[in-house]
């Protein structure tokens, strides 16, 4: 199955909910993308831009975008930004495929 990466950022009021009331939020992501069809490898929190990026599993493009969008509509997260990840054997047919493709760029006048 495809794997992504969803890199979130909650809402002020989500941080002061989770000040309040310490939460794991794992299982409840767990349960979304298993009613989608994929499932979470890992739920990591950053310093940054992000406040944190989820691991997944999807079945497809538009199962991981409905995973990102039913999130984003529950209100305590502010911005997500999806990425679709290659694995290794992934990256090395990528370069074959490229290596056996010709492209000419443009040329000077």
């Amino acid at each position: 199955m495809p794997l992504y990466m969803t890199q979130f950022s909650y809402t002020p009021e989500a941080w002061a909910a989770f000040a309040k009331s310490p939460q794991d939020r794992t299982e409840a992501l767990s349960g979304l993308a298993k009613k989608l069809g994929g499932k979470v490898l890992n739920l990591y929190y950053s310093f940054g831009e992000y406040d944190g990026l989820a691991i997944f599993e999807a079945p497809d493009d538009v199962s991981a975008g409905a995973l990102a969008v039913a999130a984003l509509g529950a209100g305590h997260v502010k911005a997500t930004k999806t990425t679709r990840l290659l694995t290794t054997q992934e990256t090395l047919e990528v370069m074959r495929k490229a290596g056996s493709a010709a492209y000419k760029g443009p040329s000077p006048k």
